[in-house]
């Protein structure tokens, strides 16, 4: 079970994970040893709540795919039993970041005074410029 919230969490079933070899140096070891994992984790097929599953789906993020599926690829670590806990957590914070409600923006006005403070540097700008030109008699 992952634990995404007090009230929602994840069946290992639902989780599909796999482990490869990683890529990178490593000496002779690297070879013959599936240190990597490779998680996959359904958004649709999963029994995450409406409310998550609309928000994931709705994320721009690279490693869900057009499918609606969560890839993530861990190799951080030597050892395949760091590397899945790398991945399970991975997949616990990309779940979280897709329920916190975003800020609305409020939209603002400059003051007058700011917009009178703009518009002196922008003629004392300008002054400044019209100095650099040719010297006329």
């Amino acid at each position: 079970m992952l634990k995404i919230s007090n009230n929602v969490t994840i069946p290992e079933a639902e989780i599909d994970w796999q482990a490869i070899r990683a890529q990178g140096a490593g000496g002779q070891n690297v070879n013959k040893v599936a240190s990597a994992i490779h998680l996959r984790f359904d958004i649709a097929a999963s029994s995450l709540p409406e409310f998550y599953k609309e928000r994931l789906l709705a994320l721009s993020d690279r490693r869900i795919n057009s499918d609606g599926v969560v890839v993530i690829k861990a190799q951080r670590f030597r050892t395949q039993e760091k590397n899945l806990d790398d991945a399970l957590q991975r997949l616990r914070a990309l779940i979280q970041s897709a329920t916190v409600e975003r800020k609305k923006r409020k939209a603002t006005k400059p003051s007058k005074a700011a917009r009178n403070k703009r518009m002196d540097k922008k003629t004392r700008r300008g002054q400044t410029k019209a100095l650099r030109g040719k010297v006329r008699p």
